[in-house]
């Protein structure tokens, strides 16, 4: 047995949590914030056999997509004057840890 832990932006979450659940998939969703952009992201906890791994791990792919986003950033000017500009960086997508699992109990 695998435990998935996914780390999926907020705007993908419900897609991939809505497919999994309909491929049969039981998934505990944590809502949890980056650190870079510290915008909103989805953790969710899958545990699943070994033969179904590939499966939930096809579905995060195809339904976490990554996508550019102009931010604003700002740099020193001198004197404690800062200016403002945009930066395009890259948001979105997913990351996902596999671990094994070596027991599994559910009360």
């Amino acid at each position: 047995m695998k435990l998935i832990l996914a780390i999926i932006n907020h705007d993908d979450a419900h897609g991939v949590i809505q497919h999994l659940t309909q491929g049969g998939y039981h998934v505990t969703k944590l809502a949890t914030t980056g650190g870079f952009l510290q915008v909103g992201n989805v953790t969710i906890l899958i545990g699943v056999d070994n033969d179904r791994l590939e499966g939930a791990m096809e579905i995060i792919g195809k339904f976490s997509n990554s996508r550019r986003q102009v931010i604003p950033a700002a740099a020193e000017m001198g004197m404690g004057m800062y200016s403002s500009f945009p930066v395009e960086v890259t948001v979105g997508g997913a990351t996902a840890f596999v671990m094994d699992v070596e027991q599994f109990q559910k009360f």
